[in-house]
């Protein structure tokens, strides 16, 4: 690997370590459906996107919120000396992939069979914070 390359992909390490984020991966709910609620907390503070998902009537909503919680979880593990509050925690990103599919049969009429696609997908949630001293420069 050349230097170059490698000073890229120590900056992108470096990078990557500041982050807060977390994945939740084969989560059975069908991407479309998850997308739906995804959509209702991106770019949102982190303690309206809880009251949102906690009041959610979508079955998502439950798993989201333990991502959320999770991310946050994760970026007081790296920011032990910050607190919330004073940060401006949001949810920056969050993104809803499709994973794979578990197919199944279904007996239809005159002997044939119609395929069943039991969906299941891949969320990463990354949050973001305004600091305040940053705002006001």
């Amino acid at each position: 690997m050349g230097v170059r390359k490698k000073n890229m992909a120590d900056q992108l390490k470096a990078d990557r370590k500041q982050r807060a984020f977390a994945k939740l991966t084969n989560c059975p709910t069908s991407p479309r459906k998850m997308r739906l609620v995804a959509n209702q907390v991106r770019g949102v503070e982190v303690e309206k996107a809880l009251q949102i998902l906690k009041f959610s009537p979508k079955e998502a909503s439950i798993n989201l919120e333990k991502l959320l919680l999770s991310a946050i979880a994760n970026w007081q593990a790296k920011n032990e000396d910050a607190s919330i509050e004073e940060a401006g925690l949001f949810v920056k990103t969050i993104c809803v992939d499709s994973a794979g599919m578990l197919k199944r049969l279904r007996p239809a009429p005159q002997g044939r069979a119609h395929r069943i696609r039991k969906r299941s997908n891949h969320v990463t949630l990354e949050l973001g914070s305004k600091n305040l001293s940053n705002q006001s420069k």
